[in-house]
């Protein structure tokens, strides 16, 4: 279950100083390119450059630009970029399609989340069938969660694959530089995920099962993790509060209706639909984003462009600028594999924040084995009964949505009053009041959950958890992204990989805790860590700004 990542702003003082090689700022993962941008002269095709001028022809908008390539060759380019009110700069699109598109990849979003929690009303089919202990039947889970951590890094798939060419590999890599953009990217991995349900659905050993389940948490987190992308594509920075917010309540809402609707499908179908639903589900949404969703990364868009004025015109000096940057794979992977755990290790903000998020994430996945145990194994409730105990967190998530405009409305007033960049400790504000939901909710049901009580408890105690998720994950990455910018996507995957290894991990150990401690000590347990975690906001709100100024990666709005 991955989280929207959301780009970077266009500026920033973060930089790259300490890395051995210089990458534009639009190949970061789900990073918008300002195409008219001429501040790095870290592009490997050139040393240096010279704005000539900037026309706009028969032919498009471009900019003429002197520039030396590696092999010491001065060459005059018509740099193809956008013009102010291009209709096909995806932030200019209507916002009747750019809702399409944003409702398509939520709905992806919730498919992927709704897969890695459907299952688990079933793993008891799963352990009868194949005769396998609860543990590892429960892998079914705890490996489609590790997927995403493993597959969220491949953000780096479409600079990776478009940047590793050159004469010794172009036979074996050349068909693959074609799979530029976000859009190939989606079906590729999204139709593969759909094909790997088939062998869960018809395993006949637990191996299979294991197996497949663990490709298509792989597979399913790729898309995932590039709507922020998409989404930071179309809309700008002032827009994008409600938009990210639905994208963000999408991963909190799938999982929860997936044992809701899971429970009943599984008490009367048996375990093996719960795959077949989720196929039916997913094939589609794939067939959606085939006709719904269009490439919507602005340099691909203007790559195309260029190669189309090139064969028009016969003019070979038209290029995009995301042509100019051709860089080894070792150069790519120095950046995008090695910088999300630098700034693990180093930055206190990307560390704090991913323990806080990985609590979250364990927390939520720990439910979906501890509400079986308090309404099933004490109260005597059916599988289908004790899924629908996941309404008031569903409630509460719908509540968040609704308070969303309310709090981007805020926060745009709060921005307004602030020339130049807002501190992003401004992001933090909703956190630092909805943070409290959480282990308020979490305490309710930890001592509501007596077997001689009533279901209203430790069912309503979901409702404030629900409120809380939604605004505490919406301020996560929006303050990841306004802290780091330009360095943005790389925290939010070293977040990403600690939440996943957490949240994967739980749910083997969630009915020992809850069986040796019993529900009400290991729920204040889950209760006092997110008590814990509450400082984390207030800290960064009041010493935030000083922490950047000694960052080599953070915006410190100087």
């Amino acid at each position: 279950m991955a989280v929207p990542p959301e780009p970077p702003s266009n500026q920033s003082s973060a930089n790259i100083a300490d890395e051995k090689v210089g990458i534009p700022s639009y190949l970061e993962p789900e990073k918008t390119s300002r195409v008219d941008d001429t501040s790095s002269d870290t592009i490997a095709e050139r040393v240096d450059h010279t704005v000539e001028q900037n026309v706009e022809s028969q032919h498009g908008h471009y900019e003429t630009r002197q520039i030396t390539t590696r092999q010491g060759e001065a060459k005059t380019c018509k740099i193809v970029c956008f013009s102010a009110n291009d209709p096909t700069n995806p932030k200019n699109w209507s916002k009747a399609r750019k809702w399409t598109v944003t409702l398509t990849l939520s709905w992806v979003c919730f498919a992927v989340a709704f897969a890695s929690a459907v299952i688990t009303p079933g793993i008891v089919g799963v352990v009868e069938r194949f005769d396998t202990s609860d543990e590892v039947a429960l892998l079914t889970i705890t490996l489609f969660v590790y997927g995403f951590g493993i597959g969220r890094g491949s953000t780096v798939l479409t600079p990776l694959v478009d940047n590793f060419i050159d004469s010794e590999t172009a036979l074996v890599f050349s068909p693959l530089s074609e799979l530029d953009g976000r859009r190939i990217i989606y079906l590729l991995t999204f139709g593969m995920a759909v094909i790997f349900i088939v062998p869960c659905a018809v395993a006949q050993n637990i191996e299979t099962l294991l197996v497949c389940r663990a490709i298509d948490g792989i597979a399913m987190s790729v898309p995932v993790a590039n709507i922020g992308g998409s989404l930071a594509d179309m809309w700008r920075p002032e827009e994008r509060g409600v938009p990210m917010t639905a994208f963000s309540a999408a991963p909190f809402l799938g999982p929860i209706m997936g044992p809701m609707i899971g429970g009943f499908v599984f008490e009367n179908k048996g375990w093996r639909w719960l795959y077949w639903l989720q196929l039916i589900l997913c094939g589609f949404l794939f067939v959606c984003m085939v006709v719904l969703v269009p490439e919507t990364y602005a340099p691909v868009i203007l790559e195309k462009r260029a190669k189309k004025l090139r064969k028009q015109t016969g003019d070979d000096s038209y290029v995009a600028e995301h042509e100019l940057a051709q860089h080894t794979f070792g150069e790519i992977a120095q950046i995008y594999l090695a910088r999300p755990l630098r700034l693990l290790a180093t930055e206190p903000i990307v560390t704090l924040f991913a323990i806080y998020a990985a609590i979250l994430y364990g927390l939520l996945y720990m439910f979906f084995v501890a509400y079986p145990i308090v309404f099933e194994e004490g109260k005597g409730y059916s599988p289908g009964i004790a899924g629908l105990m996941f309404i008031p967190i569903s409630g509460g998530i719908v509540v968040g949505l609704v308070g969303a405009p309310f709090v981007n409305a805020h926060y745009n007033k709060l921005r307004s009053q602030h020339t130049g960049h807002p501190p992003p400790e401004l992001r933090l504000i909703p956190m630092i009041w909805s943070c409290w939901l959480i282990p308020i909710g979490v305490f309710i049901f930890a001592w509501t959950s007596y077997d001689n009580l009533t279901w209203v408890g430790p069912c309503l105690a979901g409702l404030p958890i629900g409120i809380g998720f939604v605004f505490l994950y919406n301020s996560f990455n929006n303050y990841i992204v306004d802290a780091y910018q330009h360095t943005a996507a790389s925290a939010l995957v070293a977040k990403t990989l600690v939440r996943s290894i957490w949240g994967g991990s739980t749910v083997l150990f969630t009915t020992q805790m809850y069986h040796n401690l019993n529900p009400r000590w290991a729920s204040s347990l889950l209760g006092f860590l997110a008590l814990a975690c509450c400082f984390i906001p207030i800290v960064f709100y009041k010493y935030g700004a000083a922490i950047r100024k000694h960052s080599k990666y953070a915006y410190s709005g100087e």
